[in-house]
């Protein structure tokens, strides 16, 4: 049980979720953007982000074990130094055919350890957060994911490419991943949540948790609306790989900027934005509206002059939607949830957002290979058109139960 319940401002949670998000944007766009130029294919450079978007997909099964075991300020201690060892050790492979299977195979092992670094920020975040809060909170929070993954990839690519050894980049940026540590001073003393029971009670305290939220109609529409391919941002990663940009003609100094720097501060500021509506508009119904917004960017930009000003302006378009987006899915999930096993809880519905941003990043992988880049965002248009559909049948059958609007709170 929480012992302190005090929110901090939620910047700290910003400072302490950059090790997520730079470890992200490392892999999806410092790696990717060199896999095609070291001699992989579009489809094979879009397997560096599957292998790290399968670990997401799975996480799930172990997040109970944040909220049953150490408490959050430990995990997050823990799962960053091992974050930190782990992209050093990325950066120190070699990208090529030959070391494709072996660095897939890090890139995930590495995941599932960067995975961990969330699920210690949202159980904390689960213990002191109120309802009312989601719309404030999700912003800062996902401003660290989002703002961390343009760092990440921008600081990551540039270090890659300048320094005298590739090693060195993994270097420096794992000493910034523990440099965030520092911010855990700021947080409120948050135990494990079934702490003193047996291992057998605590996991049956988190499923009751579990339970308890997804019979509700908050709580299953929330389910519902995360597992669909609405507002994923999966294009984002296909945009970034060298093949992919050479289209527009845009290069190595545009994509580090559009994908990486300037990308992380305008997916901040969307954050920022899509917070601000979701204080004023129910969290489900701006997400997928934002959705929409997102296929709307995907067609433009498809059927755009094939010019470095249209990369430049619809990619910082697309980067804004992606901030919205992320900010609205955060405040859906902390409305939903309630208190009790937040790890795990948010893990749920993570894992249920990660699914489409998997598959579907794979798919416009294969339909950027086979199609060409602009069917490859109409296709990600499409798909999120028929998803919101889905998403309002779902939102009438539900609507209509017996279930309670909420969860009980304890």
């Amino acid at each position: 049980m929480t012992t302190a319940r005090r929110a901090p401002h939620p910047v700290v949670w910003t400072i302490l979720y950059l090790p997520f998000g730079a470890f992200s944007g490392f892999v999806t766009v410092a790696l990717t953007f060199l896999a095609t130029k070291k001699g992989l294919s579009i489809s094979e450079g879009a397997l560096l982000n599957g292998a790290q978007m399968l670990i997401q997909w799975l996480k799930w099964i172990w997040a109970p074990a944040v909220d049953v075991t150490l408490t959050p300020r430990k995990w997050y201690v823990l799962s960053t130094s091992l974050s930190a060892s782990a992209i050093l050790a990325m950066s120190a492979i070699p990208l090529g055919p030959s070391t494709l299977g072996v660095l897939l195979l890090l890139i995930a092992a590495a995941s599932f350890v960067n995975s961990v670094v969330g699920m210690a920020i949202e159980a904390m975040i689960g213990g002191c957060t109120a309802p009312e809060d989601a719309g404030r909170v999700s912003a800062w929070f996902q401003a660290g994911n989002l703002g961390g993954a343009g760092l990440g990839g921008a600081l990551g690519l540039f270090l890659i490419v300048s320094m005298p050894s590739p090693w060195m980049a993994g270097a420096i940026m794992g000493g910034l991943f523990l440099a965030c540590c520092g911010a855990l001073r700021f947080t409120p003393n948050v135990d494990a949540l079934h702490e003193g029971k047996g291992p057998r009670a605590a996991v049956v305290g988190v499923v009751a948790d579990l339970r308890k939220m997804l019979r509700s109609k908050g709580g299953l529409l929330s389910a519902i609306l995360c597992v669909m391919p609405i507002g994923t941002g999966a294009a984002q990663v296909v945009l970034t790989q060298g093949k992919v940009a050479q289209l527009w003609g845009a290069g190595e100094r545009e994509v580090e900027l559009l994908q990486g720097l300037l990308a992380g501060l305008i997916t901040t500021l969307g954050c920022f934005a899509g917070g601000w509506v979701c204080h004023r508009v129910r969290p489900r119904t701006a997400y997928a509206g934002i959705g929409i917004g997102l296929a709307i960017v995907a067609t433009g930009m498809a059927l755009s002059p094939a010019t470095v000003t249209m990369y430049v302006a619809w990619s910082l378009l697309y980067s804004f939607g992606v901030g919205l987006a992320y900010a609205a899915f955060t405040a859906v999930v902390i409305h939903a949830m309630g208190k009790g096993s937040g790890a795990t809880k948010y893990n749920i519905f993570a894992s249920l957002s990660n699914f489409p941003i998997w598959w579907l990043g794979l798919v416009l992988g294969v339909a950027a290979q086979r199609w060409g880049p602009r069917s490859m965002l109409l296709t990600e248009a499409a798909f999120a058109v028929v998803a919101v559909v889905i998403v309002a049948a779902s939102n009438t059958l539900v609507g209509r139960s017996k279930l309670p609007e909420m969860a009980a709170s304890e």
